[in-house]
């Protein structure tokens, strides 16, 4: 399995014409994610930010069909939105914990999160997760969560996790202080967009919301 990500930026208090846009060019969007294969995908917005996740059963080398049908996409979306990634190319992988990846995607509640780097801080973040690979080594994590990754792409780390609900258990003291010391150490080369450490901060971010689907 390929997993792909992509995100956009969208322009300064355009995002009801990027939604309202989003929904006319759907159709089209949807034929290019059928004829590359694309499934599981899943687009998600938090204030001005927009990932996107999918994945595919092959590598794509896009054609020049597809090329042309994704140019005519963007040109209804570029007084909107820009790129953040490059389109077709791949975003840096900056850590994977994929698991045991569940094929019942109506048993998994998502976890997907985005952050921007205080100044050039990519070499770092990617250091401290390949610390994590390493000490887990080749075992697979047999859940709740999986196919749990994280990208990065000028400036900005988005990640996204599945989470089997029937596997979730409550949070022991021991793992709920090694989140606050992870989280806290973090903090010196990120911030956040997203809710997800708001009960170790003390901050209000808003939580992000999926705004597409295709399978």
């Amino acid at each position: 399995m390929n997993r792909k990500a992509f995100a956009l930026k969208i322009k300064e208090g355009r995002f009801e014409e990027f939604r309202s846009e989003l929904g006319r060019v759907w159709s089209d969007a949807v034929k290019l994610l059928d004829s590359i294969g694309a499934k599981n995908m899943s687009l998600w917005n938090i204030e001005d930010l927009v990932f996107g996740y999918y994945e595919t059963d092959d590598i794509v080398i896009p054609d020049d069909g597809q090329k042309i049908a994704l140019a005519v996409i963007e040109e209804k979306m570029k007084d909107k939105a820009k790129w953040i990634s490059e389109p077709w190319k791949p975003m840096r992988l900056m850590y994977q914990d994929y698991g045991i990846v569940r094929e019942n995607k109506e048993l998994i509640r998502h976890r997907v999160f985005a952050t921007k780097l205080k100044g050039p801080m990519e070499e770092e973040y990617r250091r401290r997760h390949a610390e994590l690979e390493e000490a887990r080594g080749d075992k697979p994590d047999p859940g709740p969560d999986s196919n749990f990754t994280i990208w990065s792409a000028g400036g900005y780390i988005f990640g996204y996790d599945e989470i089997d609900v029937t596997m979730e258990k409550a949070e022991t003291e021991e793992s709920r202080e090694a989140t606050i010391k992870w989280e806290k150490k973090m903090l010196e080369i990120m911030t956040w967009y997203t809710d997800d450490i708001d009960w170790i901060t003390g901050e209000k971010h808003k939580h992000i919301a999926r705004i597409a689907y295709h399978n």
